[in-house]
């Protein structure tokens, strides 16, 4: 051989042992929930999502254009404070390229300043208040979970009619309060009135009050009568059973809820309103292998926040495949602004002006059968993401 092939074959060797390094190293990916507390079923169900989705999208190798995926997952403790520690965490002393989490809307919100310093994206996945990708955003954020607008406009088209006078129970923190907002707005092109609003803490378990207050005021009210309810962790739904409201001519409504959760629907036959997921509905290719392997493999089917879970995962995935691996955060805010992703709902689009996911939602009636454990939520109609004027809110 002579020197300059020498040369040039050292030379070429010099060069590829660097990318080589390069493509071996893992894409470290944070994955922050409140697994301890009331929210903990919901953060099992996305952190089991998450991994399947992972699964899925790289067809079981858990590497994308040649780099491995590595999950650290953190604990907020449904707490503002430690979820924002956490995450500063995994950026500054794990070396996280980028992090998924936020259950709770008010961790979620601490952690969005993190992400903005940091210069790093975060997948806020399921927390849902507006103010999220709304004024409290910035650049940083995206979001696969549905927001508050998009749970309120979806169950504002559920139920809202000429002649329909609405109250509303909620709880009195950004996710009911952003939640009732979206939803009174929503209904505005309905033709139905929401005629009062009622907030309680999270962990109310004496509705006694509230549920008076409600009654009140829909009894001076004419027209069709119905209580929403927009209430995450706890279970409302006993208490108002109890104070049976159809005594008054007042009906029931809510959005979707986990499987538990749904047990209490069962109180409810016929009770209508609107849901991000429920595994019966959506029919696609990333739902069906969903259903099939967590029946096969955990003995039950995949439940609301499972599919929100994965849905973030493929985000990802998808991501890090236009990127062709690479984790820069410009480069990864040019993919994913406007990118469409599949997921166990289908099609979603990550919008360019809020990065909020542009997703179909489902409305239903609850359909009890004795031989199931929980109310079934039947479709009714599928809610179309063009059906749903989901404002922009940030100031970008």
């Amino acid at each position: 051989m002579s020197f300059r092939s020498l040369s040039l074959a050292v030379l070429m060797l010099g060069l590829a042992a660097p990318l080589a390094l390069a493509q071996q190293k893992p894409v470290k990916i944070a994955f922050i929930q409140d697994k301890t507390g009331p929210l903990e079923p919901y953060a099992a169900q996305e952190s089991r999502g998450f991994m399947l989705g992972l699964e899925y999208a790289t067809k079981g190798t858990m590497t994308v254009a040649g780099r491995k995926l590595e999950v650290i997952e953190k604990d907020s403790q449904n707490k503002p404070d430690i979820g924002r520690n956490l995450l500063s965490e995994a950026f500054n002393d794990d070396d996280a390229d980028l992090a998924v989490g936020g259950t709770n809307s008010g961790v979620a919100l601490a952690m969005l300043p993190v992400a903005g310093e940091a210069k790093k994206i975060l997948i806020v996945e399921p927390a849902v208040a507006d103010s999220i990708t709304g004024d409290k955003w910035n650049r940083y954020v995206f979001r696969t979970g549905r927001n508050s607008s998009q749970d309120a406009i979806s169950n504002a088209l559920a139920i809202g009619r000429p002649g329909t006078v609405i109250a509303t129970l909620g709880q009195d923190y950004a996710f009911g309060r952003d939640g009732v907002a979206a939803f009174k707005a929503a209904l505005a092109g309905t033709g139905a009135r929401l005629v009062h609003e009622e907030y309680a803490p999270p962990a109310t378990t004496d509705f006694t009050a509230p549920l008076q207050r409600i009654f009140d005021a829909l009894a001076k009210e004419q027209g069709r009568k119905v209580l929403w309810v927009i209430w995450a962790g706890g279970n409302p739904f006993p208490a108002i059973k109890a104070a049976d409201p159809g005594r008054l001519g007042i009906e029931v409504s809510t959005g979707g809820n986990i499987l538990p959760a749904l047990a209490a629907y069962k109180d409810f036959p016929g009770l209508e309103g609107a849901t991000y997921y429920y595994f019966q509905i959506p029919k696609n290719p990333a739902n069906d292998w969903l259903v099939a392997e967590h029946e096969k493999r955990f003995n039950a089917p995949p439940d609301f926040f499972t599919c929100g879970g994965m849905a973030a995962a493929m985000a990802v995935v998808e991501a890090l495949t236009k990127t062709k691996g690479s984790t820069d955060t410009e480069t990864l805010i040019s993919a994913m602004e406007g990118m469409g992703f599949d997921t166990p709902k289908g099609r979603m689009i990550f919008r360019k002006e809020d990065h909020q996911a542009m997703q179909e939602m489902y409305a239903f009636k609850i359909k009890v059968d004795p031989k199931v454990a929980w109310a079934i939520p039947e479709l009714t109609r599928v809610i179309a993401i063009d059906d749903m004027k989901v404002p922009i809110e940030n100031r970008r």
